[in-house]
């Protein structure tokens, strides 16, 4: 098992005798109610996700980020993790204030400001998603940003109730979880949609390779069309259940938002799975990707910059199911011709559940593929 990513797993949750000092003070101190993204940046830099970082970035280490692709002690770190805040707020906090990180229920942890600084969204968004165009979402979100960020680290005091909270695992448990089940090398599988058949196809040949295999959904705000996350999670558990050996398989959720980055998010990805224990990640066609912003295998060729990164890519290219080989197959193992695949384009399922429409078992297991359509909307729709 590789060792966390900088290599010590963080934990910025305040003890509970620590907790009642800070919840005594904390009306007297200036207080910011977070986004549900930035609430989960805080609980993810605090449950150790997103070890090395104790707190949000401060400028030294945004620039790094998007100059280098790695913070200012010369660690891979390809996504910025900022804190934005209003004119407003901004006015009511000073460098070396202690102040309160708030969600919409309270109190949720306190923060030591380091830095308060400008910077240039136009610049941001072109090096972390290599274009302006505000037609990308993750460029969209960027220019909502307030105006300030500010940098600090900070330590957890209350963590959020969450839905789905029985696969919510955290990187220590994870790593018990693997040791317990001795899992030396864990493949990890990152998912925001249900499972196909070609899904099928890469976890299986990865885990041929390594001893168990995470399946990891992200559970966070997706794009309107995008399958609920009910549903991703009700279609995992069934094919499990029918088509998984129960001791080499473990599901559990991940919460934060894509930021549809390609290249840049896998290896983002690649580190946070590093720090759930996994000694290998699953990088497919346009990972990470949306629209057509990436050449479909950026997120692959990026991993050749990063020797360092302490986890090992495991690649696939186009696959598709062949009538004639009767079976997944993919450009090096089938010699016929395209008349006989069939493609596991998303938005073809997308368009035969809409239709209340069963895919083709060749397509996607009848156990899944029933649970899905026999939900009225399984889609996000605002």
């Amino acid at each position: 098992m590789p060792r966390p990513h900088g290599g010590k797993l963080i934990n910025r949750s305040l003890k509970a005798s620590e907790k009642e000092k800070i919840i005594d003070l904390a009306k007297e101190l200036p207080q910011i109610e977070l986004r549900y993204d930035l609430v989960n940046d805080v609980e993810n830099i605090a449950n150790g996700v997103f070890s090395p970082l104790e707190g949000f970035f401060n400028q030294n280490d945004l620039e790094s980020c998007l100059l280098e692709k790695r913070i200012s002690n010369d660690i891979p770190w390809t996504i910025p993790i900022i804190l934005d805040v209003s004119e407003d707020a901004s006015n009511k906090i000073q460098e070396d204030d202690e102040i309160i990180l708030r969600d919409n229920k309270g109190l949720l942890a306190v923060m030591r400001v380091e830095e308060k600084y400008n910077y240039d969204k136009q610049k941001l968004a072109q090096h972390v998603f290599s274009t302006t165009d505000t037609n990308h979402p993750g460029v969209a979100r960027v220019f909502t940003l307030g105006d300030t960020f500010i940098g600090g680290n900070i330590e957890l005091v209350n963590e959020t109730t969450r839905n789905y909270e029985n696969y919510n695992l955290k990187p220590i448990e994870t790593r018990i979880l693997f040791k317990e089940k001795g899992w030396r090398t864990v493949v990890a599988f990152q998912t925001r949609n249900p499972p196909h058949i070609g899904h099928e196809y890469v976890q299986k040949t990865a885990l041929t390779f390594v001893d168990g295999i995470l399946i990891q959904p992200v559970v966070g705000r997706k794009k309107i069309g995008d399958f609920r996350d009910d549903i991703i999670l009700a279609s995992y558990e069934e094919l499990m259940k029918h088509y998984y050996l129960k001791e080499r398989a473990v599901m559990s959720i991940l919460n934060f938002d894509m930021r549809y980055a390609g290249p840049r998010e896998a290896i983002f990805h690649a580190i946070v799975r590093k720090n759930f224990g996994c000694s290998h990640i699953i990088i497919g066609r346009d990972h990470a990707g949306v629209g057509n912003y990436y050449d479909p295998y950026a997120a692959q060729d990026i991993f050749e910059e990063f020797p360092d990164l302490g986890i090992f890519p495991i690649f696939f290219k186009s696959f598709f199911y062949c009538k004639r080989c009767g079976g997944v197959a993919n450009e090096k193992t089938c010699p016929h011709s395209e008349t006989d695949h069939i493609s596991f384009s998303g938005t073809e399922i997308r368009k035969l559940i809409c239709d209340k429409e069963l895919p083709s078992e060749e397509i996607m297991r009848p156990e899944v593929a029933k649970l899905i359509i026999c939900e009225e909307n399984p889609f996000v729709s605002e």
